[in-house]
């Protein structure tokens, strides 16, 4: 007998207009997984940090079409995704979207997952290394509303994919078609960038730090035939606090004075946002420029990519 399974794939989010970037901001900062102090301290750090950042932030969505454009990225992965396993097995599946930040929340996908009455839920996040900053606050997050709201169907969650093939295979096969016409590999160096943490989260255990070098030794390992110089670094600090490294922005320095054109990989990511589409593409590629380096290549995240999707898929059916 057939059972119908909900797929609840879920990821930070992002504001789907300016007036949202605010708002956005204030949901990421009063998060207890990331401001990690009590409240009402935790709201009045949420709120100032919101307002003094808002500014900069909508100038970064300008730039971008005025909006996030993870939410339409995800979608299109909902629906591969979906149409995949109907093509897979004979269960009836059906694919949900939440975001932590913005819209739609988990509080509007719960009510939905429950209007479908599955027989299981099966919870997939949209963050290939684990950590209590993503997917452990979207676990979080989900549970609190699924409680609160009694959805009470059975459910299992897939934690991480850092090294699996089908992230990592479809990675390499984005390098090699950008390095296919390079004259001379030599002169290139791979920065392998992710989303940094606060030093204190990785010494509190976090798995996180670790899991990003899983997945770039397992890049590595895959373009070893390339021959191409790589390094590992981390992208996008804000705040006082002391973070993880060494920082994409640093490493690009050090590859103009080592004389290396650049090969920027999000390892991280597996959709666009505003952490690669300015960050990486305008930001660090200007001050790749500026630093004298010839030759900049940013490449593109797996996004919807079927071999990606499939993956996605194997791990629903085998979970």
């Amino acid at each position: 007998m057939s059972k119908k399974i909900a797929v609840v794939m879920f990821n930070l989010g992002g504001p789907d207009c300016l007036d949202a970037v605010k708002p956005f901001l204030f949901n990421l900062f009063y998060d207890p997984a990331i401001i990690t102090v009590p409240n009402p301290l935790r709201w009045i750090i949420a709120k100032s940090i919101s307002s003094k950042r808002a500014p900069i932030a909508r100038d970064i969505y300008r730039e971008i079409g005025g909006k996030s454009p993870i939410l339409e990225q995800t979608e299109k992965q909902r629906l591969k995704l979906e149409n995949t396993l109907k093509d897979l097995s004979d269960d009836e599946y059906k694919c949900f979207v939440f975001m932590r930040y913005w819209h739609p929340f988990a509080k509007e996908v719960v009510h939905d997952v429950k209007d479908y009455e599955p027989d299981e839920i099966i919870l997939l996040p949209l963050y290939p290394q684990y950590s209590v900053t993503t997917t452990g606050t979207g676990l979080i997050e989900w549970n609190k509303w699924a409680d609160k709201l009694a959805l009470v169907a059975p459910y299992r969650v897939i934690k991480d994919y850092p090294d699996h093939d089908f992230f990592v295979g479809t990675i390499a096969e984005l390098i090699r078609k950008k390095i296919a016409g390079l004259k001379d590999k030599a002169d290139y160096r791979l920065l392998l960038s992710a989303h940094g943490l606060p030093k204190k989260i990785i010494e509190a255990g976090d798995p996180y730090q670790k899991q990003v070098e899983i997945t770039c030794a397992a890049l590595t390992k895959e373009l070893s035939g390339e021959n191409l110089d790589h390094v590992v670094c981390y992208q996008s600090r804000v705040g006082p606090l002391e973070w993880i490294g060494p920082s994409t922005d640093d490493e690009i320095e050090r590859a103009a004075k080592d004389g290396k054109n650049i090969i920027m990989v999000p390892v991280a990511f597996v959709s666009e946002h505003s952490e690669t589409l300015v960050e990486l593409d305008i930001e660090y590629k200007k001050l790749a420029q500026d630093a004298g380096i010839d030759d900049y290549i940013r490449i593109e995240t797996v996004s919807s990519r079927q071999k990606f999707i499939e993956g996605l898929a194997s791990l629903v059916l085998n979970v």
